[in-house]
């Protein structure tokens, strides 16, 4: 009991120290700044995003993971979920060797059509998908692993396409699990600090998403970072709240 007391405590007391040094009176006007606009404004914007082509990915690659029998799927299922255990500045600094003015993708993307996606808003959603899109797969793959496969099997015994079966009766029964990797999948993409600020750098109003913006105000203006820490707790603190366990038990 009081280890347990103690293990609490080591979560607990940083958010006290957070709201004990929130400056409340004067939270209105910093929220106002333009910096802190910006940085919520590029954050749900970049973050919206990554989650829409999380989504569009992820679960045919969910599906193909739960469903698909092939040699070497433990293999495709690590790469898959390596981004939850990479440190977020290798993620970077892989994205941009790959994908950069020089990377193995990058050079000849950007000699054919003059993209070039460091530096750029589309930089910071590609490091958010990145990041982020393991949470959505896994969700799913775990819903659809435990699904009971008859109802699909009586679906399709009465005439249904398999397009109408995934439609009708796969997406509804996993509706939760699937909801609740999307609600992940943003959340995350929202918080994402190392594989953004070594990919797509840190420039207001273009790059500077809410925790990079946070870790700018921590040498300048320490209201104005506890004030965008109190956001980003605020949100994830929400979404937690909102999932309860539904995350848990589709794993």
């Amino acid at each position: 009991m009081a280890l347990g007391l103690v293990a609490l405590a080591v979560f607990a007391l940083p958010l006290i120290g957070l709201l004990v040094r929130a400056p409340w009176a004067k939270l209105p006007e910093i929220l106002a700044r333009d910096i802190v606009v910006d940085a919520l404004s590029l954050s749900i914007i970049t973050s919206i995003a990554a989650t829409v082509i999380a989504a569009v990915l992820g679960i045919p690659l969910a599906w193909l993971l739960a469903r698909a029998d092939f040699r070497g799927r433990g293999v495709v299922r690590a790469i898959v979920t390596l981004p939850l255990v990479l440190p977020p500045v290798v993620g970077g600094a892989a994205l941009l060797f790959a994908l950069g003015g020089r990377g193995l993708v990058g050079e000849p993307l950007n000699e054919a059509t003059g993209l070039l996606l460091p530096f750029s808003t589309w930089g910071v959603v590609l490091a958010n998908t990145f990041v982020a899109m393991p949470f959505l797969v896994i969700t799913v793959e775990g819903a659809l692993r435990s699904l009971d496969h008859r109802y699909e099997s009586a679906a399709a015994t009465l005439g249904a396409t398999p397009w109408t079966v995934l439609r009708r009766v796969t997406l509804p029964m996993i509706s939760s699990s699937l909801a609740a990797g999307v609600v992940l999948t943003w959340a995350r993409a929202l918080g994402e600090f190392g594989a953004t600020i070594t990919f797509a750098g840190n420039l207001q109003g273009r790059t500077q998403t809410l925790p990079l913006a946070v870790f700018i105000a921590l040498e300048s203006d320490r209201e104005v970072a506890v004030a965008l820490s109190l956001v980003m707790v605020v949100i994830s603190f929400a979404v937690l709240v909102a999932l309860r366990d539904r995350w848990w038990r589709a794993l």
